[in-house]
């Protein structure tokens, strides 16, 4: 697929000048980190050396004296209380902390994750009856029920509390919760609006030890868990985020819990963690629960004391999330096989594809999956409990859930955000609803928006790569949204040896650029590029930089995301 290659304008030149002299960098890096909003020594001093003490007062976040005041009225009277989340991982992480946390100060507690695909995403009139059942007069809700209006008036009704610790848009209208925790409502004031459900969480057990003059370790234990949810819900990894990861990743790669660290044996790899190592093989497991079984087997491993039974748990998510990639696999398969096979599909702006057979704890990944093959917004939809419910994803810059709102009245209900939402609706309605999201995309989707680009941050010559530039990239970590990896341009390259391909469609080469020495690199899917580029033939690649390890051998080495050829891409070549 061709892709768009834009580089980031520069910041002020006085400002950058005097940034590289203070801290003694390359011009270059100092450009990056102007560009990322750090212009003077003090704030790139707080971007380098975070601190736990960067941390927020928890409560500036509006409703958190409310949840306090609440919670300790039910400690105080010995209620019972459920601590309620979502099956993802964000909600089984928040469920974990807020469960554990909590349990130091009661035995009347208990926690309930809803049946992905008996009950559906949030708050569920089944989970509330259950409480009812056990006597719990106090939930506290994590990772949902932000729009869970009726529901949790429904709980009103049957004398149970609800204290909301949420991170998604609200509606109109709050829940008529005692508290309502979300930085995102118009009239909070907390200065950080991207925390994860966890990080909310993690705010509300802030809060109690502060009240409390308790111990700052009585709650900064949960900061593995804490950043593996923000890893996995892909939130910006800026401002309070980044020192929440930022800590949580030494405490997973020095002690972390229990269940987690079966959890990274199992998977092969038990140190060195980064927040991609997180996203793409601890978040997939403790995903696969909640899609192929029930989401209270990734909180019964993450809440494991002892390590023979958090061996055993992990090694039941492993084969769950075996499971998951097979069906994943097949259902991906057959939803590329309905667009393929269909020239209106191809055509479209949109992808919405439909099939009664299809998993529902898969159909996230597969929506995923159609977004990165044809690149537009996607829907994929399955049957369940009578209903179509289906899962949503978006390109970079188009606001999907804008898009969603314009079906709303085809919709029985729909939640998420601009870049990935859940939907359910009446099967009846699945043609008025194709048809009308396809338009409404068509209509405000610009043509730049179905071509993915790649950010590129800076312009730099090879020779300006060594030991210490890579150090100084290093220190910028953890990457992820509004703080990913730098991308870097070069021109003017050479080969400096034969190319190759590795596994099925990577290609391994050697470059230089004019007296620079030799640097390895490596293009994931570029395979094609191996017979295009030609000795002497100069080219341009955008990559990131990275240490390869290899036989506890420790090399530099550049990770090729694009490369041109007399400024033309692969696609302009072959056309």
């Amino acid at each position: 697929m061709k892709k768009r290659w834009v580089q980031a304008v520069k910041g002020d030149e006085g400002t950058t000048g005097l940034l590289a002299q203070q801290l003694n960098i390359d011009k270059s890096l100092a450009e990056i980190l102007v560009q990322r909003g750090i212009s003077s020594f003090q704030e790139a001093k707080d971007f380098f050396r975070p601190q736990l003490t960067q941390l927020h007062d928890p409560f500036l976040m509006k409703d958190m004296d409310k949840a306090i005041s609440r919670i300790d009225r039910a400690l105080a009277a010995h209620e019972k209380i459920l601590i309620y989340g979502d099956y993802d991982v964000d909600g089984t992480t928040s469920v974990a902390l807020a469960y554990s946390f909590f349990k130091q100060f009661t035995s009347e507690i208990e926690y309930y994750i809803p049946d992905r695909h008996k009950e559906g995403y949030g708050i569920s009139v089944t989970g509330i009856d259950y409480a009812k059942k056990q006597g719990i007069t106090l939930i506290i809700a994590l990772d949902c029920g932000i729009k869970s209006n009726d529901k949790i008036a429904y709980a009103n009704t049957l004398g149970i509390d609800f204290i909301i610790c949420d991170h998604h848009l609200p509606g109109d209208e709050l829940p008529e919760a005692v508290a309502v925790l979300d930085p995102k409502r118009s009239d909070c004031p907390y200065p950080f609006k991207e925390l994860a459900g966890c990080g909310i969480g993690f705010k509300l057990a802030q809060a109690y030890c502060q009240t409390h003059s308790l111990p700052a370790e009585n709650y900064e234990k949960y900061l593995d868990l804490v950043m593996v949810s923000i890893a996995a819900d892909i939130v910006p990894i800026i401002d309070e985020n980044r020192t929440l990861a930022y800590f949580g990743l030494i405490k997973l790669n020095t002690n972390p819990c229990i269940g987690l660290k079966a959890l990274m044996d199992s998977c092969g790899k038990n140190k060195d963690f980064t927040i991609t190592d997180v996203v793409f093989t601890l978040a997939p497991r403790i995903n696969a629960a909640g899609r192929m079984d029930h989401g209270n087997q990734a909180v019964k491993m993450l809440l494991c004391t002892a390590n023979e039974l958090a061996a055993e748990q992990s090694l039941f998510i492993n084969i769950q999330n075996t499971d998951r990639k097979t069906s994943d696999q097949n259902i991906t398969a057959e939803a590329l096989a309905l667009i393929d096979d269909s020239e209106i599909l191809i055509s479209k702006k949109t992808t919405v594809v439909y099939n009664e057979h299809w998993n529902k704890g898969v159909i996230g990944i597969v929506a995923s999956r159609l977004t990165e093959k044809y690149y537009r917004p996607t829907i994929v939809l399955t049957h369940s409990n009578g209903m179509l419910t289906g899962s949503a994803r978006s390109v970079a810059g188009y606001d999907l859930y804008e898009a969603l709102l314009g079906c709303a009245d085809l919709l029985e209900q729909f939640g998420g955000h601009k870049f990935a939402a859940g939907l359910t609706m009446k099967p009846e309605n699945i043609g008025k609803f194709t048809d009308r999201f396809e338009n409404i995309v068509a209509s405000t989707i610009t043509e730049n928006l179905l071509c993915p680009e790649i950010h590129i941050d800076n312009e730099i010559n090879l020779a300006q790569i060594d030991g210490k530039f890579q150090r100084i990239i290093a220190q910028m970590a953890p990457f992820g949204p509004m703080n990913p990896a730098p991308v870097f341009v070069s021109h003017g390259l050479i080969l400096a040896g034969r190319s190759y391909i590795v596994g099925a469609k990577h290609l391994k080469l050697s470059i230089k650029q004019q007296n620079s020495v030799i640097f390895e690199a490596i293009g994931f899917g570029l395979a094609e590029f191996e017979q295009l580029l030609l000795p002497d033939q100069p080219f341009s690649v955008c990559y990131t930089i990275e240490e390869n390890v290899w036989k506890e051998q420790k090399r530099l080495q550049l990770n090729i995301k694009a490369i041109r050829i007399n400024n033309q891409d692969i696609n302009d070549i072959k056309s």
